[in-house]
């Protein structure tokens, strides 16, 4: 389907949640679709809000699924963050997290202090899905915050598609945050630029040459058509089809799932 629309497109940049699988449940048979795309000539890269696992956790996990990838074929919001932080704070920073160990690892690897709630001296709050969210440290944030800390978000997914259905994401736990301490996030993931720049130049790909595949308009696809690249909605994952129709402007394809796109 791809090349009957965009025959002039090489490498394609594809979100995680709600487009390969939803949580440890994959959508259609990955390897098939994988040695398609492969067989089609077409480079890949996996792009994602998600900010719960590190690098090493997410390419396990893909090679588990049965997709060939290398390191350098994956691009999340936790890496984009940190990229982030280090450019804006050089000297460092201390960091208080709202978020799950692997993106405290992740930051950390970029060279950040993320301290617990006994450093006062702190100049960052990052929000993300935290699995052990508790009241005590939703107050301890907002109160630093209120204080001058700078807040940051990794990404402004509300949800995350799951088998049981829709569940809070990290832009539920910062939206929590916002309303609590007045103060507006600045947020790393998509829409905004930096996962897709960071993606074209891993590919060595033009914005024209690549499509982005995704499940969710106003992250997915809003963020590729900002950076001028080709946009396919996948429907088995967040967004249906009536809001897809909606959206203006609207996807340029739009599948049931990966396997209907690529086939």
């Amino acid at each position: 389907m791809i090349a009957d629309y965009l025959p002039l497109v090489k490498g394609l940049i594809i979100d995680m949640d709600g487009v390969i699988w939803q949580d440890n449940q994959p959508i259609g048979d990955l390897p098939a679709i994988f040695s398609k795309i492969t067989a089609d000539g077409l480079s890949y890269i996996f792009a994602t809000n998600n900010a719960t696992r590190t690098l090493p956790e997410y390419l396990e996990k893909l090679r588990r699924f049965g997709i060939k990838v290398e390191t350098w074929q994956v691009i999340t919001a936790a890496m984009a963050t940190g990229i982030y932080l280090r450019e804006a704070y050089p000297e460092g920073c201390r960091v208080f997290l709202v978020g799950q160990p692997s993106l405290k690892r992740t930051l950390m690897d970029y060279g950040l202090q993320v301290v617990d709630e006994t450093v006062q001296d702190v100049q960052v709050v990052v929000g993300s899905v935290d699995y052990d969210l508790s009241y005590e440290k939703l107050k301890h944030a907002s109160l630093l915050i209120q204080s001058g800390c700078q807040l940051i978000g990794t990404n402004p997914d509300r949800t995350l598609p799951t088998p049981e259905g829709l569940v809070p994401g990290s832009g539920t736990v910062i939206g929590a945050l916002e309303i609590a301490s007045g103060t507006k996030a600045i947020l790393i993931g998509k829409p905004k630029p930096l996962l897709y720049q960071m993606a074209l130049k891993q590919l060595d790909l033009l914005p024209e040459e690549t499509l982005a595949i995704g499940d969710r308009l106003e992250t997915d696809i809003a963020g590729a058509q900002a950076a001028g690249i080709h946009t396919a909605l996948v429907l088995s994952g967040v967004s249906t089809l009536s809001q897809a129709n909606a959206f203006n402007p609207p996807p340029e394809i739009i599948s049931r799932d990966l396997k209907e796109l690529i086939y």
